[in-house]
């Protein structure tokens, strides 16, 4: 039967408040500020931006504080405010080829046009702790003048370099991107999705997955649970341009620019009685500066085109339901935790079930043994 919790709204204001003391920590130190959090957080800044849809570094700074660091629940957060905001159009899809790249490498040709641009990355650290970051202190001069050092043997501003893909596609040892036919993209924010999906609405929905769900599935491709032989034709970090069209000017205007993470996976593909041999992609973009996500999007991007490509099935990353219906976490996380909220009609019907089937079990029990 069930009973009505009494003080429920007064419990709840306290957890509240306990909420904003705990989000607050010791009162002797001070708050941590949006620009602290967007200034050196900035990779937890990014997946919120990616996964949350919304490229506002402040407001996923904000996300993340009110969050405490719980980067789900700051997705959570920004993809509820997105739900408040007006749409007035739609810009023109964004050219990468004209990144302004801070950050690009490549696994299959050591020698680029533009070159290798290791950039800011984890890639080539030692995996030990530095005790130092913990020590605060204020710059030096000796910490200036090294600082003013190392910049000066950067390149001053980021510049846009050619595609790798590109240099495989002049020679046609790769199939060919995907013609812009003009047609207005399914939103799968605006409008339930329906399988099976075309290759925009599958786009869509593995940008914003879960970083974790993606990595694991991206990790079974390699390990053999699907037909994936990749190598990383390109990761690149930058700045590119929004554009959009105005009806009422008849031209495009520059919005500004937005930071994206774009990698292209390239696999190897036997061909078939229409295609020659050739080379397939796989493709990953996301915001900011997100290289796991966008490789492993492109892992799995990959794996669930085996059907156009005359491949066999068999692999998790290979079912398009499946996967697509799972990534999300905000998704996820809901029917999870809902776990948390009062079953007690639920559990008092299984309960007396339970009851009446031993009832029934020892009946039987005691009657086999007379």
């Amino acid at each position: 039967m069930y009973v009505a919790a009494k003080g429920g709204e007064k419990a709840i204001r306290h957890a509240h408040a306990l909420l904003a003391k705990r989000r607050r920590g010791k009162t002797n130190l001070p708050s941590i500020t949006l620009q602290q959090i967007a200034g050196q957080l900035t990779l937890a800044v990014d997946r919120v931006m990616a996964e949350g849809s919304l490229y506002d570094t402040e407001l996923a700074a904000l996300a993340v504080k009110q969050a405490r660091g719980d980067l789900i629940e700051a997705i959570f957060l920004i993809r509820a405010f997105r739900t408040t905001l007006p749409r007035f159009g739609a810009t023109i899809p964004l050219d990468t080829a004209q990144m302004l790249v801070r950050r690009r490498v490549s696994a299959t040709y050591k020698d680029l046009p533009g070159g290798q641009l290791l950039g800011p990355t984890f890639d080539y650290t030692h995996r030990l702790l530095d005790t130092s970051l913990g020590v605060e202190r204020e710059c030096s001069e000796v910490d200036d003048q090294a600082s003013a050092a190392d910049a000066s043997r950067l390149p001053s501003e980021p510049v846009a370099m050619p595609r790798v893909t590109d240099l495989l596609g002049q020679e046609g040892l790769i199939e060919a991107s995907p013609e812009d036919t003009g047609e207005e993209p399914f939103d799968i924010t605006r409008a339930p999705v329906s399988f099976p999906v075309d290759r925009s609405t599958r786009l869509q929905t593995l940008a914003r997955g879960d970083e974790g769900y993606l990595l694991a599935l991206g990790y079974s491709t390699q390990r053999g649970y699907a037909r994936s032989h990749p190598f990383v034709g390109e990761i690149r970090f930058g700045d590119v341009e929004v554009m959009f069209e105005a009806p009422e000017l008849g031209f495009a205007v520059s919005l500004g620019r937005v930071q994206v993470t774009e990698c292209q996976m390239v696999n190897q593909f036997k061909g078939s009685a229409e295609v020659p041999p050739q080379f397939t992609r796989g493709y990953g973009l996301v915001f900011g500066q997100c290289e796991r996500k966008a490789m492993s999007m492109a892992l799995v991007e990959r794996a669930l085109r085996w059907k156009e490509l005359g491949e066999e099935p068999g692999a998790p990353a290979q079912d398009e339901e499946f996967v697509l219906s799972h990534c999300d976490n905000v998704q996820a996380t809901g029917f999870v935790e809902h776990l948390k909220l009062p079953h007690y009609v639920d559990f008092q019907a299984e309960l007396d079930l339970v009851r009446r089937m031993r009832a029934e079990h020892e009946a039987q029990m005691k009657e086999a043994a007379e």
